[in-house]
């Protein structure tokens, strides 16, 4: 840490460049405004933590209830959420249920096609993070590879997708167990994500456009827009979709977002775009032509409204209003028909 005169720390000083998560900060990153936001959450985080702690002593321990609902929306602390994620969506169950099947898989013949296009990804895989790269001591590129490889052969519909790297690196970030991440990637591709990474990718599609018709439900203006200079949704909010946020939002606003996904599923993903499509509303207005809307729906991903990642997450369950899976699905049976009949099985 710096000290400044007279040994006081410089302001942002105590802020280390690399993230507890191997990712190194930005040129740009604003050391001063993100130490004040950190000090005021480490005490949201020490309280949550002795919370969760009392939780997972207790006799019921981590089953599906509102009390467990509400404890995810604030927050998982670090130290227990693989444990968390592994229970809720149902991948502790599916590894418990299924002992030796990731070695098998690893161990048993692989396809060239699958195993080329996974290694063409190794290297643009986190680039920025310290402990996927080649000189780093374990470097998780293997651990990343084998989690990789293994799911193509599980589910060979699937097989491999860009999107899935990242997904899978944030995983192993977290769990630091490979089997364990493969199974959260089962849970999150075969089950929460519905056809997000099938070679048609239907439900990211689908998705998309659900999206869209609850913008033009919930943000009118912004959906009127959108519309007025021909933009298609996919322009601007695909990778919100595929990467579920990854290199979107800052990381820790991305994990908590990932504790109410593996909880209460895919509709999280809505609540989130709806969050930051109304707070700037105002600003993504101001656009005049498809560049100018482009560059604004990445600009509303930056700032201390995402970097502040517990008000962000209150924010998420606040501004969109009620939303059911029940009214996503919906929605998702309606688009879907009109793709289907557009005969929108190209791939993206």
């Amino acid at each position: 840490m710096e000290q400044g005169e007279g040994g006081a720390l410089e302001p942002g000083a105590g802020i280390p460049r690399v993230d507890p998560y191997g990712f190194e900060r930005p040129e740009d990153f604003d050391y001063v405004s993100y130490e004040e936001f950190f000090s005021r959450y480490l005490v949201i985080l020490t309280r949550r933590a002795i919370k969760w702690s009392k939780l997972l002593k207790g006799n019921n321990g981590v089953q599906k209830s509102l009390k467990v609902k509400r404890y995810i929306r604030k927050g998982v602390p670090n130290e227990h959420r693989a444990l968390i994620w592994m229970i809720v969506s149902g991948a502790q169950a599916k590894m418990e249920q299924n002992p030796g099947y990731y070695n098998k898989l690893l161990e048993g013949e692989k396809s060239d096609m699958l195993v080329e296009a996974i290694k063409t990804d190794m290297n643009r895989t986190f680039p920025d993070n310290v402990q996927f790269r080649k000189t780093a001591d374990p470097c998780l590129q293997q651990t990343l590879y084998n989690v990789l490889v293994a799911y193509g052969h599980h589910n060979k519909t699937v097989g491999y997708c860009q999107g899935m790297n990242f997904i899978a690196g944030y995983l192993i970030l977290i769990t630091k167990n490979e089997e364990e991440s493969f199974w959260l990637l089962d849970a999150l591709i075969g089950r929460i994500l519905p056809d997000y990474y099938s070679p048609e990718m239907m439900g990211l599609k689908t998705d998309q456009e659900v999206l869209g018709e609850l913008v033009r439900k919930k943000v009118p203006a912004v959906a009127e827009l959108i519309d007025r200079h021909g933009v298609m949704w996919t322009l601007i909010v695909s990778r919100w979709f595929i990467c579920l946020f990854i290199d979107i939002l800052p990381v820790e606003t991305v994990l908590r977002i990932w504790d109410c996904l593996f909880y209460e599923g895919s509709k999280i993903i809505f609540r989130v775009a709806l969050a930051l499509i109304k707070q700037h509303q105002a600003f993504i207005l101001e656009a005049t032509n498809l560049p100018d809307v482009c560059d604004k729906f990445k600009q509303i991903t930056r700032g201390t409204f995402v970097t502040e990642c517990h008000s962000f997450m209150q924010k998420i369950f606040t501004e969109p209003g009620s939303l059911s899976m029940a009214t996503v699905n919906k929605l998702r049976e309606t688009c879907r028909a009109k793709l289907v009949a557009q005969g929108s099985t190209n791939n993206i």
